[in-house]
């Protein structure tokens, strides 16, 4: 079914998704995408990136050289690459069909080569197998769900693609970071951790971790994103960062 594109970032990108009930993009992307700011020229990858929206929030709003997302799913991956060039983005932005969870010689017959991304940006599946009820949709159950051990294989995945000193940004549900903090180890330093609460009275539903490959530096946890008011309204850093907005220094 063909749905109507969405606006995003106050209309500066337009972005087609799935019907309404599937694994669509929303502010778990935006504030992924503005979590880090790449240099002008760099190489940024957007792993799994369904329809691409953080990989192409990220080259809307900034001077990178060149955009790798990457999908699994064609049909997501065909939305990706419907989304780039309706956009005006094709340019600067290429879309690769490869498992992220796949050996390394399987990877880099896909096109995924180690040492190639200056960032990284991942929104990994959020649950284990037989740690959750899977959605009856497929499509839906496939972005949520992989086998046991998937997260630390598919950071051992960012890792691998990442240069030495590249940068890892990832969004996750905040009950999982110990779980993301275990897999970081040995493979990432300088972890900046940053709580996501949807009302300031409530515990917070996402973390934000920004980590350095290689790095040795301690952890920090940054001040928390409250997104909304007492009146279910955007807060104003919340409604910033939906604009496009940077971060405000920590």
């Amino acid at each position: 079914m063909r749905t109507e594109p969405d606006a995003i970032l106050g209309g500066r990108l337009i972005l087609r998704q799935p019907p309404r009930g599937a694994h669509r993009a929303g502010s778990d992307a935006v504030l992924l995408a503005r979590l880090l700011i790449p240099a002008p020229g760099a190489t940024l990858y957007d792993l799994g990136a369904a329809t691409g929206a953080v990989g192409l929030v990220s080259a809307r709003l900034s001077e990178v050289g060149r955009v790798v997302l990457v999908e699994r799913d064609p049909d997501l991956a065909a939305l990706a690459r419907e989304n780039a060039s309706a956009n005006g983005l094709d340019d600067r932005v290429a879309v690769i069909e490869a498992d992220l969870l796949v050996s390394g010689t399987q990877r880099r017959a896909a096109g995924l080569q180690p040492d190639s991304a200056d960032i990284v940006l991942t929104n990994p599946p959020f649950f284990e197998e037989g740690a959750h009820r899977p959605s009856p949709i497929p499509q839906k159950a496939a972005a949520h769900t992989f086998a046991a051990g998937g997260l630390d294989l598919w950071l051992r995945t960012c890792s691998d693609l990442l240069r030495p000193g590249g940068r890892l940004g990832m969004i996750h549900r905040a009950d999982a970071l110990p779980a993301c903090l275990d897999a970081l180890r040995g493979r990432f330093g300088d972890c900046a951790v940053r709580p996501v609460h949807g009302r300031a009275e409530r515990p917070a539903i996402r973390v934000l971790i920004a980590a350095v490959k290689g790095s040795r530096a301690p952890l920090r946890l940054l001040p928390p994103l409250v997104l909304q008011d007492e009146a279910g309204r955007f807060t104003p850093e919340a409604e910033a960062l939906h604009r496009g907005d940077p971060w405000p220094p920590p």
